[in-house]
């Protein structure tokens, strides 16, 4: 049951995601605002069809968490599903991305129209420097931040290397920081076509204040309440 209801997903949200792919970039050329808001209904589709067809339920919890002014936001990284509903949840923001993904058809050129920080990972100094110089920038102009610290996807009960560069954009404003935890992974795992019903719970922390503090200090308090958080959310897949 569980292939038959993956098949099917994958059909349809491959045909929601073309449809929204070839809308993006257009509509976002006239307006990035207008692109962001068929964006946003794309992550909301992906999410509710995910729900429909493969029984993967998810409740949010800690949404009066959000700060009023912009922030940037750092995601615990298991599966796609934390990403379609963070497009979805959350404020309007410029998303952290590694390069390649812009070449990737549909999604990756939304994301490139829709103006994210794509870095070349392995260039070090430089993608931090980008990092600052753009993240800086959006941030004055109203937009949150978007980045997934250990930078792919883990499996559930595994800890990547949370990198610097979030927290080097946070220090280096004063920006703060919204910490989520979640646990997509035990349903959506990573790289797998069979999804497994269940329900997903998403934690956002408490704002974690970063004036003052170096990049490591705010790393290393980001790292703490996720990986802490991660161990207190339920197994509940069935």
């Amino acid at each position: 049951m569980n292939l038959l209801r993956s098949v099917i997903f994958f059909i349809v949200s491959l045909l929601v995601t073309a449809f929204y792919g070839v809308l993006v970039p257009p509509f976002s050329f006239v307006s990035q605002k207008m692109g962001y808001a068929l964006a946003r209904s794309w992550g909301l589709q992906i999410v509710r069809l995910a729900k429909l067809i493969c029984g993967i339920d998810y409740n949010i919890v800690g949404l009066e968490n959000l700060p009023s002014t912009p922030s940037i936001v750092m995601a615990k990284h298991q599966s796609a599903w934390e990403t379609v509903s963070l497009l979805a949840y959350m404020p309007r923001a410029s998303w952290i991305i590694k390069r390649e993904l812009v070449y990737v058809p549909f999604v990756g050129w939304a994301l490139a129209a829709l103006k994210s920080i794509a870095i070349d990972r392995k260039s070090g100094k430089a993608a931090r420097d980008q990092i600052l110089d753009q993240g800086r920038e959006y941030l004055a102009a109203g937009q949150w931040v978007i980045i997934f610290p250990e930078g792919t996807r883990v499996e559930p009960g595994k800890k990547g290397r949370y990198g610097i560069g979030g927290a080097w954009l946070a220090a280096n404003t004063g920006t703060p920081i919204v910490p989520i935890a979640h646990n997509a992974g035990e349903m959506w795992r990573r790289n797998a076509f069979i999804k497994r019903p269940g329900r997903v719970t998403m934690s956002i922390g408490p704002a974690i204040e970063t004036k003052d503090k170096t990049s490591i200090d705010v790393i290393k308090q980001v790292e703490a309440w996720i990986e802490n958080e991660m161990a207190r959310l339920p197994s509940t897949t069935r």
